[in-house]
């Protein structure tokens, strides 16, 4: 049953790659094993890393699809969001707080409710290749928390 608030998210995923030449229909990743475990710690005692699909406008060569790290704070004001595929008609990304939490995650620290947050967030670019985004963009991702040691990572894509 659809509803006026539901938003065929997968059937405009495989519009707008099908628009942009591609010959074969977006294939949604699975995994037959849940890549997760449980936290060996206290979520007060652990460091949180953000990782987004947006870019701060402040990056420069941000055309390029790689990973990127930026500081967490000040929190920027805005994030190059108009080249990502999203409803741009049922929403706005002017307010960058309702997807990407950094304020949040600081009152979060401040109120003993986690142990820490990354100094840095995470950009990683949207990619129709599955194999692209396996191989390379989430063992970046991967070393990147680790330098930080970061306990808990939260994905907040656009």
């Amino acid at each position: 049953m659809t509803t006026a608030y539901d938003v065929p998210y997968m059937q405009r995923t495989r519009d707008y790659y099908s628009a942009q030449g591609y010959d074969s229909d977006y294939k949604w990743a699975h995994n037959t094993v849940t890549p997760l475990h449980r936290l060996g710690k206290s979520l007060n005692t652990a460091t949180v890393s953000v990782i987004t699909t947006a870019m701060p406008d402040t990056v420069a060569g941000r055309t390029k699809r790689q990973v990127y790290a930026s500081p967490s704070f000040p929190v920027p004001t805005s994030m190059h969001t108009v080249d990502l595929s999203w409803d741009k008609k049922a929403t706005h990304t002017n307010d960058v707080g309702s997807f990407l939490p950094l304020g949040l995650l600081k009152e979060f620290v401040e109120q003993g409710l986690i142990g820490a947050l990354d100094p840095q967030f995470y950009s990683v670019p949207t990619e129709y290749s599955q194999r692209h985004t396996l191989e390379q963009d989430a063992p970046a991702i991967l070393q990147l928390c680790r330098q930080t040691q970061t306990d808990v990572a939260l994905l907040v894509p656009l």
